[in-house]
């Protein structure tokens, strides 16, 4: 489809420019609703097409998220100029490496690609390079970055949206959410297009290219530690005992939702889970009076969930888990630092400001700029030089700029790109630079009584060189 790309005017506080006219509706893919694809000749045929096909390739992927405990792909678009589109069924095919080998080094365009790599590396599926549109929107400066938004102001063209939260996993897929899944691919290329002249115009095309390369080298994320901790509502929780409580019906939930394949709030809402560690109940009865659970289904399953709250219970005290502020690997909430490490909340304070003013600069929002994580730790826990490091000769240290260089290193060593900390590690490092103390107010002199005639006054003593301050103690290690 050949589409018009008007003129737009997106950067922070400024709105679109479509003055000439309203954004057209897309209704329908250029080439109609493909066929779904289920079987091995035709996935042949349809890789055979894409290998004929030219520039890059639009990629996007449907999974079933709030319903299935998987985040498998349940359905794969794929749309490259001279090819069309090609929807393919990763349920009934599985494997999709004779895709990979078709498109081989091309480049892949995704929306959000770290939402799709995942699943789709599951079925055979892996970039060796790609272009994120909503990264190149963030990089630009818009405000919103949804696809159907970017599509809008940029392209000019409105996309229905109405099927993104869909239990994909359904069979037959019924018509509308096909339509809508071609749709989502239809315009993605020319987005991609659209948008890198623009990071070519805004100068930000090497960030962006950096960006990608990082997307697409990236290894797999190992899981979280200690996920049942991030249960909503767990900061009600006040003691060891009660956290084993949570822990125990997480568990039993996440094996459940593991075996049936359903969401596992679907199975039992974090709220339940809170609601009955607080409440403590005696017996199954007990439980089953606390509002969350007097639904029939959550009723018939109550002794399961007794049985987890009982086995807490029953832990000896060395086998209950520790407090997160036990954890020496995370740091304590910004909210706290003021009370924990009043000199890591000034120095957080400081980095955040040069850190904002930055992104200003730059038309992007500061978390693109740098990951707020690192910020923290670098203000939490400041790089400083040991004094191995300082040269032996007479010529004075240039503090600063070995600071610079110490935080470069950890920005590197966090994972920053160069280009995140060629802007960033100098003026971090000026941040988390201790301010020179005030000077103390001068006591007030007497006015001095009057003399018959001036006493010569001797000149005073040159007075020794001071002492350089004692460097500021480090904050706290990070243990929390």
């Amino acid at each position: 489809m050949t589409s018009t790309v008007p003129d737009s005017s997106h950067q922070l506080g400024q709105g679109p420019d479509n003055s000439a006219g309203a954004a057209r509706p897309l209704l329908e893919p250029a080439e109609g609703i493909p066929a779904v694809i289920v079987d091995r000749t035709a996935l042949l045929a349809a890789a055979t097409r894409l290998a004929a096909g030219t520039g890059p390739v639009a990629f996007d992927a449907e999974r079933a998220s709030g319903y299935r405990y998987s985040q498998r792909a349940y359905l794969v678009q794929i749309r490259r100029r001279d090819s069309g589109t090609h929807l393919l069924d990763p349920v009934a095919l599985a494997d999709l490496t004779c895709v990979q080998d078709a498109v081989g080094d091309a480049e892949w365009v995704l929306h959000a690609a770290n939402q799709d790599l995942p699943c789709l590396a599951e079925v055979g599926l892996r970039p060796s390079r790609l272009f994120d549109t909503e990264l190149a929107g963030r990089l630009l400066g818009y405000e919103r970055v949804g696809l159907g938004i970017m599509v809008e102001k940029v392209l000019g063209f409105t996309l229905e949206k109405g099927h993104s939260a869909a239990d994909w996993s359904t069979r037959p897929l019924p018509e509308p959410w096909l339509r809508y899944a071609a749709l989502d691919v239809e315009l993605l290329v020319e987005l991609r297009d659209a948008l890198e002249t623009e990071l070519e115009t805004q100068g930000k095309l090497a960030f962006a290219r950096e960006e990608f390369a990082a997307i697409a080298a990236a290894l797999p994320r190992e899981p979280r530690p200690d996920l049942w901790r991030r249960t909503s509502g767990i900061h009600r929780v006040r003691n060891r005992r009660q956290l084993a409580a949570v822990r125990s019906m997480w568990t039993t939930r996440d094996r459940i939702a593991r075996e049936r394949d359903i969401a596992p709030g679907r199975v039992l809402p974090d709220s339940a889970i809170i609601e009955a560690v607080l409440a403590a109940p005696a017996d199954i009865e007990a439980l089953t009076r606390l509002p969350v659970f007097s639904g029939p289904r959550l009723r018939r399953t109550a002794r399961t969930w007794f049985t987890a709250l009982r086995e807490a219970t029953g832990l000896p005290d060395d086998a209950l888990p520790a407090p997160a502020s036990a954890n020496a690997d995370t740091l304590p909430p910004p909210n706290r630092w003021a009370d924990r490490d009043p000199a890591a909340a000034a120095r957080l304070t400081r980095v955040r400001a040069r850190l904002t003013a930055i992104a200003a600069e730059r038309t992007m929002p500061v978390e693109n700029l740098l990951e707020p994580a690192l910020a923290r730790r670098l203000a939490w826990s400041p790089p400083r030089p040991e004094a191995d490091d300082q040269p032996a000769n007479e010529q004075p240290v240039d503090d600063r700029r070995v600071t610079a260089e110490l935080v470069a290193g950890m920005l590197r060593a966090g994972g920053a790109r160069p280009w995140q900390v060629t802007l960033t590690a100098g003026p971090i490092a000026d941040a988390l630079a201790e301010p020179p103390a005030e000077p103390a107010a001068a006591e007030p002199v007497a006015a001095a009584e009057p003399v018959a005639a001036a006493e010569p006054v001797a000149e005073p003593a040159a007075r020794p060189a001071a002492e350089p301050a004692a460097e500021p103690t480090n904050g706290p290690d990070g243990s929390a």
